[in-house]
């Protein structure tokens, strides 16, 4: 099995069937893979589960890939601005 030791060796994937092929063959390194480990500021953090459709979790981790982030961080930047927006939304500034 290759192993990944840079973000830019994983190629552009056609389709799930080459990511697939690709990652079967290939490993990331444990010392890229502990640079993208998130460590929690001071503030405290609650863990919750979420379901997802596999394919839709797989579509996420190769966006995040691409941006060369943590899966799970994006997601939480996505969410939190996101709830910025509806805050806003909810509570227009007056004038």
């Amino acid at each position: 099995m290759k192993s990944i030791t840079q973000w830019s060796q994983i190629p552009a994937f056609a389709d799930e069937q080459a990511e697939a092929v690709f990652w079967s063959e290939h490993e990331l390194d444990a010392r890229l893979m502990q640079s993208c480990v998130h460590e929690p500021d001071s503030r405290e953090s609650t863990t919750i589960t979420l379901r997802f459709d596999p394919r839709m979790l797989s579509r996420i981790k190769r966006v995040a890939r691409s941006r060369y982030l943590n899966y799970q961080s994006m997601m939480k930047q996505w969410l939190a601005e996101r709830l910025e927006e509806e805050i806003r939304l909810q509570d227009p500034p007056t004038r």
